[in-house]
Order: C-alpha cells, then structure tokens, then sequence
C-alpha cells in the first residue's frame, strides 16, 4: 500500500493571466515561493518517505522546498520525465481568449473534448495520461510501505485521475476544474486498485 500525495507546483508568473504553462520552463512568483514553503510546513509533519517531481523548475523547486523541510530531510528530490506538463503545443503561454482569437476552430474542437481534440501542436492526452501513470505506478512500486510527494503540473495530474479512477479523459477539465498551486491530492495504491483520499484540500493561506 502506497499513498501518493500529488501538488500542482507553486503560482508562477503567467498564473495572473492564466496563460497555458505546457513544456515552458516558467518561473516561480514570490507569491509561488511562499506557496511553496506552506506545503514545507506540511511535510515536516508528514511523514514522507520520498519526494519526486516533474523536470519543470517550477515543480522542481517546489518539490525541493519541501523535501528540504520533510523529516527527515528527504534531499535530493528524485526526477522523473514521465512527470512533465502536457505539451500544449500552439496554445503554450495563451490565454484561452487568444486562442479563439488565432485558432477558433481548434479551440472550440478542445473544450468540446479536450482529450479526442488537443490544442494544434500539443501532445495527445492519453499518451501524456499513460506516461504518468505508468511513473506513479513506479513510484509506488519503489515505496510499496510510504507515503511519497509528487510535485507536477495541474492538466497531467488531472489527466492521471481520470485513468486511475476510470473516467473518460475527456472529461478532466469538467470533472475537475481546477486544482489550486500547492494544494493537496492524496491517492493510495493498494493491489492494483486506487482509492481517492483527498482532492484539492488547502493547506493555508499565502497572506
């Protein structure tokens, strides 16, 4: 039995303007830093037996925050490719009304079914669902007794519960719209089945 505890990283700064972050290496606010320190707060009493991230220096960071904090110390955080953003192709650093704006159609196709219809460009969602799966599903396996940090990106972490839970992915911008920086995600593995602990659950406020 695994529990996974998975975090959208820290705001960054084209959270204001909610432009899409794909594989843009996009920096952390000062806002997102300290967003960053609550969630070390939090896994200082944790218990954590291992913190993994995404490549992304905002996920990175994050999670090395963090694991500085965890007690033990859990340094260096552990990477993994798999844990990457959604590659969102044309639409990486537009805002939703740009993209109506340079490719109507396509955008229109996307909120219809966002998984059947990627932005033009992005990567296919049930490839980027399968890659992060099959790297939790590593995880787990290399912590079979833990309870394990992942730091990542909020369209792949949605993407991963949909195949968990067995939903189709083109419902995860429905089923779950919005998943808040640093906020908490726990699912626990167990024999090949998943169980949703918590979703979304804040750990504090940045003042």
């Amino acid at each position: 039995m695994t529990d996974l505890v998975l975090v959208r990283h820290g705001e960054t700064v084209w959270h204001a303007e909610n432009r899409y972050a794909g594989l843009t290496d996009v920096e952390l606010t000062p806002r997102g830093r300290a967003q960053a320190e609550l969630l070390a707060g939090w896994a200082a009493g944790a218990g954590l037996e291992a913190v993994w991230a995404s490549p992304l220096s905002r996920a990175r960071i994050t999670a090395e925050t963090a694991a500085a904090k965890a007690d033990p110390p859990l340094s260096p955080v552990r990477v993994d490719e798999r844990l990457r953003e959604l590659d969102f192709g044309q639409g990486d650093g537009l805002t939703s009304a740009e993209m109506k704006a340079r490719f109507p159609d396509a955008r229109a196709a996307f909120e219809a079914d966002p998984a059947a219809h990627p932005l033009p460009g992005g990567e296919d969602p049930y490839q980027a669902a399968a890659r992060f799966v099959a790297a939790l599903q590593d995880i787990a396996a290399a912590h079979p007794q833990g309870r394990v940090l992942v730091v990542a990106h909020t369209t792949a972490i949605r993407l991963a519960l949909c195949r968990l839970i067995g939903v189709p992915l083109g419902e995860y911008r429905r089923l779950f719209p919005r998943l808040d920086n640093c906020a908490l995600t726990e699912l626990r593995l167990r024999a090949g089945q998943v169980a949703m602990l918590q979703y979304n659950s804040p750990i504090g406020a940045v003042r």
